[in-house]
């Protein structure tokens, strides 16, 4: 579950107040309005990586609203992916389960999990040079589930991708919820990504939040996926070959 209360986010000249909404655990929530509404800020408010002025976030019964964004639990893409030209695509699966010093046979075992759920296997020994749009989606898609986070944020993951392959990724996307039940916050500015994916879709207006359901229907679950408690969001800077933790910063869309 997200559930943002009263929350007050301030970037620059930008200001957005009395944001409050709930997205209840294991649904998947697209949250749409024009450039420059501020979704890519909630987004980041969400993952730690814009400071709230004032309100709370909670994920599942946690308020994460003044933990550090590598003790949120969250898995998170940006828009660019944030993907690394030295690493495989193995390695990019890898990379958060080594962080937390995963046994090596589990590690392995989960990288050829994800590669087979997101049918990147013949791919895992290569480098991101010549992949296509879809393939580093995929990849990226790979690296923010791979330590299994019961909350993913994603912006605007497919806004890059032609037809075809955004309706491929489409149906990859509701498989991978489907088959995880993580809870998904999805930033898109198309209204037909959103009634093929959401069963909810959150929309900002004027500074307001209306959430309505969407068309796809939420599918009983015999066990809903474990609400968070303190884990890590990974990525990574690797310009000095550290190991630092930390997430990719993107610019806000305000």
């Amino acid at each position: 579950m997200i559930h943002v209360t009263d929350l007050t986010l301030q970037v620059g000249e930008f200001r957005l107040e009395n944001v409050s909404f709930e997205i209840p655990t294991g649904h998947y929530c697209v949250l749409m309005g024009k450039t420059g509404t501020g979704k890519t800020t909630v987004l980041e408010a969400i993952a730690g990586l814009t400071p709230v002025s004032s309100g709370t976030i909670r994920l599942g019964e946690l308020d994460v609203t003044e933990l550090h964004p590598r003790q949120r639990n969250i898995g998170y893409v940006p828009q660019d992916g944030a993907l690394f030209t030295t690493m495989s695509v193995a390695d990019h699966l890898a990379f958060a389960l080594r962080i937390r010093r995963t046994d090596s046979a589990d590690i392995e075992a989960r990288v050829s999990e994800l590669a087979t759920l997101l049918e990147i296997t013949p791919l895992l020994e290569r480098t991101i040079h010549g992949l296509s749009g879809g393939e580093r989606q995929r990849v990226a898609l790979g690296r923010a589930l791979s330590f299994r986070p019961p909350t993913l944020l994603l912006d605007e993951p497919l806004s890059a991708l032609d037809d075809e392959t955004h309706g491929q990724m489409c149906d990859l996307l509701e498989n991978v919820q489907q088959q995880t039940g993580v809870t998904i916050l999805h930033v898109s500015h198309r209204e037909q990504e959103a009634q093929r994916l959401a069963q909810s879709i959150l929309r900002i207006e004027n500074g307001s939040f209306q959430l309505t359901q969407g068309d796809r229907p939420v599918p009983k679950r015999d066990e809903q996926p474990a609400d968070p408690g303190p884990g890590e969001s990974i990525s990574v800077d690797e310009s000095n070959g550290s190991s630092t933790v930390d997430i990719p910063r993107t610019e806000p869309d305000n």
